[in-house]
This record gives structure tokens, C-alpha cells and sequence, in this order.
């Protein structure tokens, strides 16, 4: 079995007359359920450049599953709050960027999609982890992240400023 005879993609064989080891797609044949042409939706892009604008509205409950979906496959290198210091950095693991590194906060929202999808350095790719829409929450939750490290309280919509005051302090680990 570690040795079945197998052909790669393209290599000669003189199983057919013309000596291919595959034969050519049917002409006219169209994929089904996998063609991507929305290539701002896959992959993060705008005329071949990379967006600013998402490709779906940003609503509480992107953000909510944006949020989860960080926590769950960013946080570990990238720390809660997006300052690279997670749990894998501080068990000795590279230190990813800062999302709050100017680079990083003038980066295009296709870019950080990019970053999923492909890797980048060494982060490696989660495009096969992380489905497309939840790759954009990510996203819209790391600008979200990004923004509030700079906001100010008048930044803060006028009826929820009185909240801010009233919220429960931090307990930090016991």
C-alpha cells in the first residue's frame, strides 16, 4: 500500500494513445458548489488589491461569532486582546505582531482574511480550520479590537457613556 502504483498529475504513461497518465476535462463542463469567482468574499480582494470594505454586513452577531471564533483559534498566540502575547508566546513560542502595531492598524480587513487563509511567517494557514464567513468575522472582530485600544469616551455614543462608569471592575487572576 505505501508503494501503489499511482501517476501525478500530468505525467507521461502509456496507458492512453497519447501518451498522458489523465485525461483533459470535457470541454464545456462548469464545477459544481466549488467554483469561487467572488473573489472578494475568498479571497479578501478588490480588482487584485486588497479591501478595506467586508464583504457582508457587520452586524452584533458577526461580531459575537468573530469574537468566539478569535478566542478560540487567535488568542493562543495572539492574546486575548490582540497584543501577541498569548498563552503559546509565553510558553517560549515566536511572538506574533501586535494587531495594535500601526503597520497592522492601517492593513486593509482583506489583509488579516489573507493572512488566515495563506498563513504569513509563521502562522500557518487556517483556511482548511476556519470557513470563509467566519475568516471575515475574525476580521471584523480584530478591527474591533484595534479600535478600541485608541477610542475615546467621546467616541462612546452620548446614552451608553453613563454605562461606563457603572460597569463592574476586573478581577484579575486568584
Amino acid at each position: 500500500m505505501h508503494d501503489a502504483p499511482r501517476y501525478d498529475p500530468l505525467e507521461a504513461s502509456a496507458f492512453f494513445a497519447d501518451g498522458r497518465g489523465s485525461r483533459t476535462l470535457v470541454a464545456n463542463t462548469v464545477a459544481r458548489g466549488t467554483l469561487r469567482e467572488d473573489t472578494h468574499f475568498y479571497q479578501g480582494k478588490v480588482d487584485g488589491q486588497l479591501t478595506d470594505v467586508f464583504p457582508m454586513p457587520v452586524t452584533a452577531d458577526v461580531m459575537a461569532r468573530g469574537q468566539e471564533r478569535f478566542n478560540v483559534f487567535c488568542s493562543p498566540c495572539h492574546g486575548r486582546t490582540g497584543q501577541g502575547n498569548g498563552m503559546v508566546v509565553q510558553r517560549g513560542f515566536r511572538a506574533p505582531p501586535s494587531y495594535h502595531d500601526e503597520r497592522l492598524r492601517n492593513a486593509p480587513a482583506g489583509y488579516f482574511f489573507d493572512v488566515m487563509t495563506n498563513g504569513f511567517g509563521a502562522m500557518p494557514d487556517h483556511a482548511a480550520q476556519v470557513p470563509v464567513p467566519d475568516r471575515w468575522a475574525i476580521a471584523a472582530y480584530i478591527r474591533a479590537l484595534q479600535f478600541s485600544q485608541r477610542a475615546t469616551v467621546n467616541e462612546v455614543p452620548a446614552d451608553r457613556r453613563a454605562a461606563l462608569d457603572q460597569a463592574p471592575a476586573q478581577e484579575g487572576p486568584r
